[in-house]
């Protein structure tokens, strides 16, 4: 019997490879970002504390989303998190994808948090 393959397992083990090697520090937090079928979320964490330093995703009443499981709404977030990152002078992150593909949502979160001014 074939077993069908868990595309969350499977990216979750792809995240724990990725979390092997990145961590973020009190100089150069972690930038984290969770995708689900409704909704992105992004996060600035100090590993080292391990505390969330900035939070921002699609539920955010500051935003007013429609829909928040599109790409125009990972661009907000992506947005709203390099604004609140520059308010607690945070300038420089490690970018962690979570295990998703840079692709999408993920990719469009990330050149709108660059383009806003963190820099990973």
């Amino acid at each position: 019997m074939i077993k069908k393959v868990d595309r969350n397992e499977v990216r979750k083990a792809r995240h724990a490879r990725v979390r092997a090697k990145v961590s973020g520090t009190t100089e150069v937090p972690r930038l984290n970002v969770f995708r689900s079928n409704q909704n992105i979320f992004a996060q600035i964490i100090d590993d080292t504390k391990g505390t969330t330093l900035v939070s921002a995703s699609s539920i955010d009443k500051d935003l007013k989303l429609a829909n928040g499981s599109n790409i125009e709404a990972a661009t907000k977030v992506g947005e709203l998190i390099a604004k609140r990152a520059k308010k607690a002078k945070i300038k420089k992150v490690v970018f962690d994808r979570g295990g998703y593909l840079y692709h999408g949502r993920v990719k469009a979160l990330a050149e709108a948090a660059r383009a806003n001014g963190l820099e990973f």
